[in-house]
């Protein structure tokens, strides 16, 4: 799929057809979010992969805006990693970009997916600790929710010229 056409159709995705999702597709949706740029190139990202049901299940009570996790066959938490973090505080922009890439890799490869916030609410953010047994140095920022769509989104426009400014406000 071509790059731009993949940004201006990617839809967050909240139905999934009854399907897992074989591992060389995983592989593949974690190389490009691995190939995400970052802050010194110090890549501080660390990746949950969650396929167990049981799990899938309890995370909408750690995050009510994930209930599709229930539904679905695959969930990945990213994470920043504090201990390889040398420009601090950039490992939020860095997961984010990580994350932008995972949502267009999925599109890509005929994937469903939906970014559901952790950063900052620190009740996510402490539940995902809690429930993956983090340590301490490592810090949830997102959890994105994955399958085979069982909808499909309208293609939207969002483009406003009157939030552009040339040279100066």
């Amino acid at each position: 799929m071509d790059t731009i056409k993949a940004i201006h159709t990617r839809r967050s995705i909240r139905r999934y057809k009854d399907k897992s999702i074989p591992n060389e597709t995983i592989q593949k949706l974690l190389a490009a979010a691995m190939a995400a740029p970052s802050a010194r190139n110090q890549q501080p990202w660390e990746y949950i992969v969650i396929t167990d049901p049981d799990l899938l299940e309890r995370i909408p009570t750690i995050n009510p805006y994930a209930d599709m996790a229930k539904r679905a066959p695959l969930a990945i938490l990213i994470c920043g990693n504090l201990e390889i973090e040398t420009s601090p505080g950039y490992w939020i922009i860095d997961c984010a970009a990580a994350t932008q890439n995972l949502l267009l890799a999925a599109h890509a490869l005929g994937l469903g997916a939906v970014w559901t916030g952790t950063y900052p609410n620190e009740d996510r953010m402490d539940g995902y600790t809690e429930l993956f047994d983090l340590p301490e140095y490592i810090l949830p920022h997102s959890l994105v929710v994955l399958g085979y769509p069982d909808e499909e989104p309208p293609e939207e426009d969002r483009f406003l010229e009157e939030r552009i400014h040339h040279n100066s406000w």
